[in-house]
């Protein structure tokens, strides 16, 4: 029976090999590994993985055309509901979301759900294998839309207004278009010349055009687009980009980073590559301090730029809110995690660089109101730890720009836009999704709410 087929591994890189190199660290499966799994797929009457997947991908059905080696039918229907496949394949925590849901897992192991939808992505692209385009119902008026950063969420809401003809316009602060895609994640889990580039190409073949170097709130307003360039809507897809730091002495030494910015030098600016000269400072023992994904990039990050690397997490790894992929992997490639560990104040030396970080045991006591137990500090059991450079990945939260520069433009205490369910701010013609709303969350999440407002700012046009 399929149940009792044990999960197709995928191959991945010895970790001793590829803590010192970029590349990526799974190989994804060839077509009789992707066929073999998917013959595991039970094709569920009512598919719980498709109700857990936050834009609705038919799952069941992309899988049988795997299982019969139709992969160009299974990536036709994946571009259905998603733009970035070889993208979420990678990223997206399905573990938690449509293969969390798999029926399979209930007593055994769910179905690689993610790892077929990279291998049609991977497979269509590098056979340059013709996608079936998705039948789509045009619009009766097209009207110009802009859309603002080019993120998941925005790539997302940019792809579906497109296929329903609007013309379509991305405004990108940064030099490359892809957002948190392109300077967040690092190229040995998301490659950007291959993986990355075809997919956004795909979403201008859609017609979509990108602007770069436009950073709203200064080359442009959304006032501008709405009053003065002809736009009829305008999506807000920035993201959170404004780092959080902890608020302890010492923050301002030489040698202190934000993950945002450790990351941002070494993916969009290539300081991994030997030929390019951008600067970036990793030291000879890196402390990165927080446990969630970010933390997990910037670790490995520093890891293969030669660094002995500790993560310093004020909990026990068990409440490591990053994918367990990515914990299991940092281990196995040798990062040294110290848990139940709290930074109290960084320490510098004459010059003004970091010398140590100041630290507090903990332990955990009664659970906040997220579930997860506190973290206590235990008296009198603070030490040192000797580093030269410090991470903080602690998390993000909207940059202020945009709701600075738009009158009525509402935000709730944390910074982030105010929207309803459908997207629609506070400004008529203004949606938003995504972190810019959430505060920082997964790509697929943000592609939801992207494709979400695309649907609300087609029914608000259509009513105008």
């Amino acid at each position: 029976m399929a149940e009792r087929i044990p999960r197709t591994p995928c191959r991945e890189q010895d970790p001793k090999v590829r803590a010192h190199n970029f590349q990526e660290v799974s190989y994804g499966y060839n077509a009789e590994e992707a066929q073999l799994e998917a013959s595991r797929c039970l094709h569920c009457k009512n598919p719980r993985c498709v109700a857990a997947c936050p834009v609705s991908v038919k799952i069941p059905d992309f899988i049988a055309k795997v299982k019969e080696g139709d992969f160009a039918g299974a990536a036709g229907i994946i571009a259905e509901d998603s733009s970035l496949p070889a993208v979420c394949g990678r990223v997206c925590p399905q573990e938690t979301q449509c293969e969390g849901s798999c029926i399979l897992g209930v007593k055994g192991e769910s179905v690689a759900i993610g790892k077929l939808e990279r291998f049609v992505a991977d497979y269509c692209r590098d056979n340059a294998v013709k996608v079936p385009a998705p039948a789509v119902e045009k619009v009766s008026k097209p009207a110009k839309v802009a859309v603002i950063g080019s993120g998941p969420a925005g790539l997302a809401c940019a792809s579906d207004l497109a296929k329903w003809g609007y013309d379509v316009t991305i405004f990108e602060a940064l030099h490359k278009a892809g957002g948190v895609l392109v300077y967040g994640i690092p190229e040995f889990r998301l490659p950007k010349d291959t993986v990355l580039k075809a997919e956004i190409d795909a979403v201008k073949a859609l017609g979509v055009k990108i602007e770069t170097d436009v950073i709203a709130g200064r080359t442009i307003t959304i006032d501008s687009l709405l009053d003065k360039e002809g736009f009829k809507a305008v999506f807000v897809g920035t993201g959170a980009g404004l780092p959080r730091f902890m608020g302890i002495p010492g923050e301002n030494l030489c040698g202190v980073f934000s993950a945002n910015e450790f990351l941002t030098r070494n993916n969009l600016m290539k300081a991994y590559l030997e030929d390019y000269l951008t600067p970036i400072h990793a030291g000879q023992k890196v402390c990165v301090v927080g446990g969630g994904n970010v933390a997990m990039d910037a670790a490995r990050t520093a890891l293969r730029l030669g660094a002995e690397v500790h993560i310093v997490y004020r909990r026990t790894e068990a409440e490591l809110p990053a994918r367990k992929e990515e914990v299991h992997h940092a281990i196995e490639e040798g990062i040294i995690f110290d848990m139940l560990t709290n930074p109290v104040e960084i320490l510098g030396d004459d010059k003004g660089w970091v010398r140590s970080i100041k630290c507090i045991r903990m332990e955990l006591g009664e659970p906040d109101e997220s579930g997860r137990r506190s973290p206590v500090p235990v008296e009198g059991s603070e030490f040192e730890i000797e580093t030269d450079t410090v991470v903080m990945a602690l998390g993000t939260s909207p940059n202020p720009l945009i709701s600075k520069t738009t009158a009525g433009l509402e935000t709730n205490r944390r910074g982030c836009l105010v929207a309803d369910e459908s997207g629609q701010t506070s400004r008529e013609g203004v949606f938003a999704g995504g972190d810019a709303v959430t505060g920082a969350a997964t790509v697929i999440l943000a592609m939801g709410a992207g494709r979400t407002a695309a649907k609300a700012i087609r029914d608000y046009l259509e009513a105008k």
